[in-house]
Formats: structure tokens, sequence, C-alpha cells
């Protein structure tokens, strides 16, 4: 795939010329493809940014620090009783039940400390239905933090982003509403402050660049990182950590999207094709950012 390949996909997909709209696309160890060149802006990433925050307790897993079996009051004993049933693999397999209302919390503080005071009980049993839960994603960073007895934004520039030399990559947890130098989410709509479920901000060449180290491994969690989940009575899922794994014709697709007021993203690898991409658009049309990831996605698994 080419750049003026990319770029007919773009119009096709509706977007002008004037539209933000950030893509990145890589086969193999090929030099990327960037539209537009130049230097990419720092955005948020929005829930892409769980594959990071999962990556984190995997390396923790791996490392003996992390038990996936462990309840979450082990690790967060001022939760209510209730967080005794809940597992650490619950939490990242969206399979908790935690409950957080997102409409009525969406203008309240949406600090980590925020989120985790909104939190008083369970919509369901945990282990028996999958329910997409940003909460658990804070919880989950909450418990990478005490098992790694150090701020998440530390481990992960020490253990993922210097490493992969993912340059531009960085959790931002404030007071400032984004980062310096960063493009700014919608004015009306600041990026949440909240760590694990979001935070992260990065761009498209990093993004590429993290696609290309899970290919090869180098951080010697992929296999763990996308080996999706299941119910407590053994019901696979197609969701693994921090990534959803489906499977279309002979190719398995690792994928995740994110939004928020002023950006939708989608991220995308094709393992056996040691392929992948990035869009991230800076607007709120979620149909066309799907429709141009589709897109992609065909014109690369042909």
């Amino acid at each position: 795939m080419n750049a003026d390949q990319v770029a007919s996909l773009v119009r096709l997909a509706g977007y002008g010329p004037r539209d933000p709209v950030l893509v990145g696309a890589q086969l193999d160890d090929a030099p990327p493809v960037l539209l537009p060149g130049g230097r990419a802006p720092l955005v948020y990433i929005a829930s892409l940014s769980k594959q990071f925050t999962a990556a984190c307790a995997a390396l923790l897993v791996r490392q003996g620090r992390l038990d996936v079996e462990s309840s979450l009051a082990r690790w967060m004993p001022e939760l209510p009783a209730w967080a005794a049933t809940v597992r650490v693999r619950h939490l990242i397999h969206h399979t908790s039940g935690l409950s957080f209302d997102e409409a009525r919390h969406a203008e309240c503080d949406r600090t980590t400390a925020g989120v985790l005071a909104a939190l008083d009980h369970l919509d369901s049993r945990p282990g028996t239905e999958f329910r997409y839960s940003n909460a658990g994603y804070v919880c989950l960073a909450t418990v990478v933090e005490r098992a790694a007895g150090q701020p998440l934004p530390r481990f992960a520039q020490d253990h993922l982003f210097a490493p992969l030399a993912l340059n531009d990559t960085r959790y931002w947890s404030g007071p400032a509403p984004h980062p310096p130098g960063a493009a700014p989410t919608d004015h009306r709509h600041p990026a949440p402050l909240s760590l694990g479920d979001g935070g992260v901000w990065s761009t498209t060449p990093d993004l590429l660049r993290w696609n290309q180290a899970l290919d090869h491994d180098e951080l010697g969690i992929s296999a763990l990182l996308h080996t999706p989940g299941h119910l407590d009575d053994g019901t696979p899922l197609d969701y693994a950590w921090g990534v959803g794994v489906r499977t279309r014709g002979n190719d398995r697709i690792h994928r995740h999207g994110g939004s928020w007021p002023g950006v939708t993203a989608q991220l995308v690898r094709i393992p056996s094709r040691r392929s992948g991409f990035v869009v991230l658009a800076l607007d709120n049309n979620q149909d066309r950012t799907a429709a141009l990831a589709e897109a992609m996605l065909q014109a690369l698994t042909p």
C-alpha cells in the first residue's frame, strides 16, 4: 500500500482535503506511509490507551509480580466488600461487572480519583457477562501501580515507551488539559485525566512502531496480550488484553477503537501479514473513521 492508495481510500471514505485526519500504514518492515507528511502532531488516543495499560499489566505478570487470579481487594482494599469478588482478569477482559454511569458522570471529575470515587456497586456478578468498562481499566491502572511500586506513567516510560523508542508517547494526568504542544480535543470537552481507560497521547508513527514491536514480540508479551479472555463458565470472548481479536478469512485481526469529543481513532494489526494501520481523525464522525478503517482493512486482506 503506497501513499497514493492510502490517499484514495481517505477520499473515498468522505474526507476532504481540509479535514483533520491522520493516517499511517505499514507493511512488514517497509518504511511507513504517513498522511499528511511532515511532523506528526501529538493527539489524545482515547481507548487505544487500554493496550498500553494492559501491556504494563502483562509485563508484571511475566515478572511474577502480578497474578491475574488475585482479587481487586488484594490491591485496592479501600474499595467496598464487592471488590473481593472481582479478579484482575475480570478487569482485563471487561467481565468485572463494575458499575459506572458514563452519562451521569460525564461532566464530573474525570481524574482517576474521581472515577474511583464514583464506583459504588456491581451491575452484575463478575465473570458472567462481557460489559465494556472504562472504570475497570482505571482500576487496572491502579493495580499496576501498586504491583509495580511506582506511578503508571513512570513504569510505562521505563518499560514500554523508552525501550521501544516511542519518543512522543506518554500518559498525561494533568493538571493542564493536555501535554505541551499537543493538539487539543474539543475545548468544551477536555480529554479525561484518568489513567488506564485513556490518558495516553501519541502520534501515528509511534502507534505504527507499537504495532511493529508487537509483530516482533520485542517485549516478550505478544502471545499473552492477544490471548482472548473467557467468562467464568468457559464461554470464549473475542477480547484479549486491551484489544479485540477476530478472524477475517484466513487472517487474525487485532483491532481497537477509541473516541472522545474531538477525536475518533482506530488501530489495526494483521499479524499474519506483518501489516497494520492507524487512523486518528480530529473530529466526532465515528462512522467515517470506521468506514476508512474498514476500507484499509479490505485493501490489506484481499
